[in-house]
């Protein structure tokens, strides 16, 4: 079965790119210049982020990446989620690599590795999605830890990277079969055994998506509605990038009226809920009729 070129070439991006931000990352790096970096790169090599670059410190699992102004930095002895999205005419790959700055916490880093290993192991056509969850949280519970059971992997198609199907990090009754030639993101997320294994709604993480065309009375509102249409269509987007081409002040007014209209919705930061340690690993992959192809593995 043939796949878009687009498909392989956007893995091979979001590869090379994850294994220099593993590398990039320092104690007392800036976030801002490690989502930049992350997103330069991506646009170097030939692709377009898919979604804005996520650094998730600690606690914070998933959808932080930098405002315009931010100041933080990467703390010591923390563990940090890189989480990366590329696209070539919307055809996507997500991708995800934890660094950690506390050796005690290395036992997370492996135990999320070693789980997407299992999960991919055991994917191939007409295998349910719950089977799958089973591979992943048994190898993470093996080693003396605890999978986050509300975040799961998805299935993406052109231009959408949550299309309907999740992939579990937990055994569950979910029995829908996973079918050749779907492409999906596979993301387990490890945490202590004293933790939750759940993650809350936080604040913002300053990244939005287009939702729906609505009456909007702003001209700038306006135009930059229509440029989060045309550019970037479904996939979501950083209000740092909207800071970058529209004078700052008027552009948060405008992204504001757009929100409480509901032309768009924040994606808030995922927190576990006892604010304790989470890692992440992820790779894209394409189901076949006798395992998967990960795009996100080699280049």
């Amino acid at each position: 079965m043939e796949y878009p070129e687009e498909l392989i070439k956007s893995g091979e991006i979001a590869c090379k790119v994850r294994e220099r931000a593993r590398d990039y990352v320092k104690v007392g790096s800036k976030v801002i210049d490690v989502c930049e970096k992350v997103e330069t790169w991506i646009k170097e090599l030939g692709g377009l982020p898919a979604f804005p670059c996520n650094v998730d410190i600690n606690e914070i699992a998933a959808h932080y990446t930098s405002p315009w102004d931010d100041s933080s930095i990467i703390p010591p002895d923390s563990l940090v989620k890189i989480d990366i999205g590329v696209h070539i005419d919307g055809y996507p790959a997500d991708t995800a690599v934890t660094v950690c700055f506390n050796p005690e916490l290395n036992r997370l880093v492996e135990a999320a590795e070693m789980a997407l290993e299992a999960g991919i192991r055991s994917i191939k056509a007409d295998v349910k999605a719950s089977e799958v969850g089973y591979a992943i949280e048994n190898t993470i519970r093996l080693m003396g830890l605890k999978p986050i059971r509300n975040l799961t992997g998805h299935k993406m198609a052109r231009y959408v990277i949550h299309a309907g199907e999740i992939i579990p990090n937990v055994s569950t009754l979910d029995g829908h079969k996973l079918r050749e030639g779907e492409v999906y993101a596979v993301e387990p997320f490890t945490t202590l055994l004293d933790a939750s294994g759940e993650v809350r709604d936080g604040p913002s993480g300053y990244i939005f998506q287009f939702q729906k065309k609505r009456a909007i009375e702003g001209k700038l509102s306006k135009e930059i509605l229509k440029m989060i249409q045309t550019r970037y269509r479904t996939l979501p987007f950083a209000s740092r990038w909207i800071m970058r081409e529209f004078p700052k002040s008027e552009a948060k007014g405008a992204l504001e009226e757009l929100l409480r209209s509901k032309c768009i919705h924040a994606y808030p930061q995922l927190i576990e809920m006892k604010n304790r340690p989470v890692a992440q690993a992820e790779h894209t992959l394409i189901v076949t009729k006798d395992g998967c192809e990960v795009t996100t593995a080699k280049y």
